[in-house]
């Protein structure tokens, strides 16, 4: 080897090292960006209400951990957690019925109008909720679905399955047409195939769905608080409010609730990451 070459391959080489350390300092500044403003909030959950005040954004010098207790009695977080879970447990559940449907049908079968229903769907992405919220107060009203957990769910369902039947439909649009050809072959049914051949190979595509659909749920706010009044029924996104006294706010019991609103959610984006960037990725929104 020539001094000549030699020198281009040490060069080359810090160029490389130069490279990765760019890409691990952008890494850190993107995970001190995402990760301290949980780490402050988790901080302010310990402190008393005057020291919260005086210095924000300093670690707790005498954590008070007795605010959970207090903010689980205050605003009853029992009840909320499990509305939330119901809420959540219920909207998953039907837009993965519905979206996995209609995925099916819109990415394996010859439907007349697919590209129709497509654009339509898109377009529906886009409207905002806020255009139906007074036509839907008067018709859940008449309907019995007032104040009602699965009222709703139900509205969940009609927001969040075409985004998901669009996500869903392009993961499903990857996946090779041979293995459904040999389960027709040997007799298997649209019915049967979905079930035995679609189902299993689009797994993480509905892990994504139940993801985005269930962080959706789970942290909605209009609509609970317009639909849901009784206290009995709320989920734990409006507990909340209950920390309101007159025109101040008790931003410490705040902070403890929304910890404990954090944990479940996050716990279940944990266990389920690898198979929700999977999902994501391979589905996209192209096709």
């Amino acid at each position: 080897m020539t001094i000549t070459a030699y020198r281009r391959r040490r060069a080359a080489r810090g160029h490389q090292h130069r490279t990765r350390a760019l890409y691990y300092a952008a890494l850190v500044v993107l995970a001190v960006y995402s990760i301290g403003p949980l780490v402050i909030f988790v901080f302010a959950s310990l402190k008393s209400e005057a020291t919260l005040a005086a210095d924000p954004l300093s670690l707790p010098t005498h954590p008070l951990w007795s605010n959970f207790r207090q903010a689980w009695d205050q605003a009853n977080l029992g009840t909320g957690l499990r509305n939330s879970a119901i809420i959540t447990l219920g909207t998953v559940a039907g837009v993965c019925v519905i979206a996995g449907c209609a995925a099916h049908a819109m990415a394996r079968l010859d439907l007349p109008g697919a590209g129709m229903v497509t654009a339509y769907l898109l377009a529906v992405t886009a409207l905002p909720i806020q255009l139906f919220l007074v036509p839907l107060f008067f018709l859940w009203s008449h309907l019995g679905l007032y104040n009602n957990l699965l009222g709703v769910i139900i509205i969940y369902w009609a927001i969040y399955s075409p985004f998901a039947t669009l996500l869903l439909r392009s993961y499903m649009l990857s996946i090779p047409r041979d293995y459904e050809a040999a389960a027709r072959m040997d007799g298997a049914g649209e019915l049967s195939v979905l079930r035995r051949i679609t189902l299993p190979l689009a797994a993480p595509g509905f892990v994504t769905i139940a993801l985005v659909s269930g962080l959706a749920a789970w942290n909605e706010f209009l609509l609970a608080v317009t639909f849901l009044q009784s206290s009995n029924v709320q989920p734990i996104s409006i507990a909340l409010y209950s920390f309101q006294q007159g025109y101040t706010q008790n931003y410490a019991l705040i902070s403890a609730a929304g910890v404990v609103m954090l944990i479940p959610m996050v716990t279940f984006f944990l266990l389920l990451q690898r198979r929700f960037v999977a999902g994501l990725t391979a589905g996209g929104l192209g096709g």
